[in-house]
């Protein structure tokens, strides 16, 4: 898997803020380290620095790049955050880390954050390449919406907890063309022939397009698999399909250059602020739901780790966060708070959806995010 430009790269973040969520599936470079007492037990001690690697501008950010949730970690608790927004796109950055994990070596951070529509979150665990958590550190770990509890991938949140939560839907130009809110008419209707796109990404356009299918994303066959490629290959073959695109697509379709494309909810909250006529929904037959989880990576300071993940737990330190970065947030009172401290926000559906969205979101079979002959075949597709 590629995981070619993503829907961070260009605009940074921007997007979908928590709610108590009902969609399906859901949704030695270190300091100190634990050590053993006289007695046996394990005796916790906080690292002097967490190294922690993030996407670019996905955690509160005041003038002067400056992290307040950050800075209140670092004087309650007397630990420096090394916070370092090095995460471009999933694979890249797993070919970064993945030298020294398969040496098994430290890769020099503490907390690392991957989205779970790539293989990778899945990989690093089965490759036993991460730290489980110390859950004794993390009492807030109740505050964890209960849709988010049991990933398949790790059903009980031993390695992993959600960092922030996205969607794939359609978004238009209501100036260009009437509302564009099913898949159907994405792929076919004449009007919008040579004007529309595709994500690159294989999960997002894979579960949209299988969904309008009637099939089930959560459950890819051969044969799901294949009817979803032919359905692609016919809008592509008509010229419907101007292009397959990264985060690249909303450049072209802030310009005019795409009436309708697929596209991530919250890089449309963002290009409204300069272009009301954007316009964006969840197709009638569902869109595709993504979670970016925070995992610690093995010879990170798993306790060190374990006491940010509780930090950023509480509802308070979750809202402060959500209220720059406005996508899903897996926090429980977050939104009660943000009610009362930015209404705006909170008010915002695209920011907090409704249950009905919330119940028109699909996740993708991570099996077939690791079959590499779809990999394969999906690669071929969109570099043609």
């Amino acid at each position: 898997m590629t995981d070619q430009l993503t829907r961070r790269q260009l605009l940074g973040r921007a997007a979908l803020g928590g709610a108590a969520l009902t969609f399906p599936g859901l949704v030695a470079a270190c300091g100190g380290s634990a050590s053993k007492s006289s007695t046996g037990t394990t005796a916790h001690k906080l690292a002097k620095t967490l190294h922690f690697s993030n996407w670019t501008l996905y955690i509160d950010n005041k003038p002067g790049n400056k992290h307040p949730s950050l800075d209140q970690f670092q004087k309650k608790y007397g630990v420096h955050v090394a916070y370092t927004e090095d995460i471009n796109d999933n694979a890249s950055f797993f070919s970064k880390i993945e030298p020294q994990l398969s040496r098994g070596q430290s890769t020099g951070r503490d907390l690392i954050v991957m989205t779970d529509n790539s293989r990778y979150p899945s990989l690093l665990i089965n490759k036993k390449w991460v730290e489980p958590l110390d859950k004794s550190a993390i009492p807030n770990l109740k505050n964890l919406i209960p849709q988010q509890r049991h990933p398949n991938w790790d059903p009980n949140r031993d390695y992993s907890l959600p960092w922030q939560s996205g969607m794939t839907g359609i978004g238009w130009n209501e100036k260009l063309t009437n509302p564009v809110l099913t898949m159907g008419d994405l792929l076919g209707n004449k009007k919008l022939k040579g004007k529309v796109a595709l994500l690159t990404e294989f999960a997002d356009t894979l579960c949209l397009v299988m969904a309008a299918n009637g099939d089930d994303p959560s459950k890819v066959t051969d044969k799901t698999f294949n009817k979803a490629i032919s359905t692609i290959q016919k809008a592509v073959q008509s010229g419907q399909i101007r292009q397959f695109y990264g985060n690249d697509y909303s450049g072209a379709l802030a310009k005019g250059d795409l009436v309708a494309t697929m596209a991530w909810s919250g890089d449309i909250v963002q290009l409204q602020a300069d272009n009301a006529h954007l316009k964006w929904n969840l197709p009638d037959t569902g869109g595709d739901i993504w979670t970016d989880n925070m995992l610690i990576p093995k010879g990170g300071d798993a306790y060190t780790a374990s006491v940010y993940m509780n930090w950023v737990y509480s509802p308070k330190i979750a809202a402060e966060i959500e209220d720059y970065v406005n996508y899903i947030c897996p926090v429980l009172g977050a939104k009660a708070v943000l009610l009362k401290q930015d209404p705006a926000i909170a008010n915002n559906t695209l920011i907090f959806p409704t249950e009905a969205m919330l119940n028109n979101v699909h996740t993708i079979d991570p099996k077939a995010l690791n079959n590499e002959k779809y990999q394969t075949t999906w690669q071929n597709l969109i570099s043609g």
